[in-house]
């Protein structure tokens, strides 16, 4: 069932049946060199990374990363949700897609929609976002979806800095 529909997409809450999906975004050229080796090598360890992080995150938060598909039960095309780490004091958005999948504004419409569901439905007055300074494409994401550049940020678990964008929604 859809937790958010767009023109073009629906994103509802990930299952083990989207395990090979998982495995193969996670093993993307472009995921790996833009948000990191997960170690997922196989369909037990992507259904582990489901179970561990977002249907974990469903329960302690009501929010997580979703699946992103085409609209009307069309193909899985990337992950875009809201993610509430340690290391960060704001929830912020996030999203990958099937290298297949760029620049066909995919990524925008999902963002915008997460945004404006975490604004409206979750009540946040603030998100935030982070991203490698070389992924132009995401930064690019961001900007479109009214996030601005606020600094640059290392998590603890990250030996690298990150870019960290960030909206404050008006009352």
């Amino acid at each position: 069932m859809p937790i958010l529909k767009t023109e073009r997409l629906e994103l509802r809450e990930l299952c083990f049946a989207d395990d090979a999906f998982i495995l193969e975004l996670l093993n993307e050229p472009g995921f790996l060199r833009h948000i990191g080796d997960k170690g997922v090598r196989s369909l037990s360890d992507a259904r582990q990374y489901i179970a561990k992080g977002p249907m974990a995150s469903y329960r302690r938060c009501g929010f997580g990363l979703y699946l992103v598909s085409l609209a009307g039960g069309g193909e899985p095309v990337g992950i875009c949700g809201l993610l509430k780490r340690d290391t960060l004091p704001d929830v912020d958005v996030g999203f990958a897609f099937l290298s297949r999948h760029w620049s066909k504004g995919y990524a925008v419409e999902s963002a915008a929609a997460v945004l404006d569901h975490g604004r409206r439905q979750l009540g946040l007055k603030r998100m935030v976002a982070i991203t490698a300074p070389e992924n132009h494409g995401s930064i690019a994401v961001l900007e479109r979806i009214g996030l601005k550049f606020e600094r640059m940020v290392r998590l603890a678990a990250d030996p690298h800095d990150l870019k960290l964008f960030g909206i404050i929604f008006a009352e």
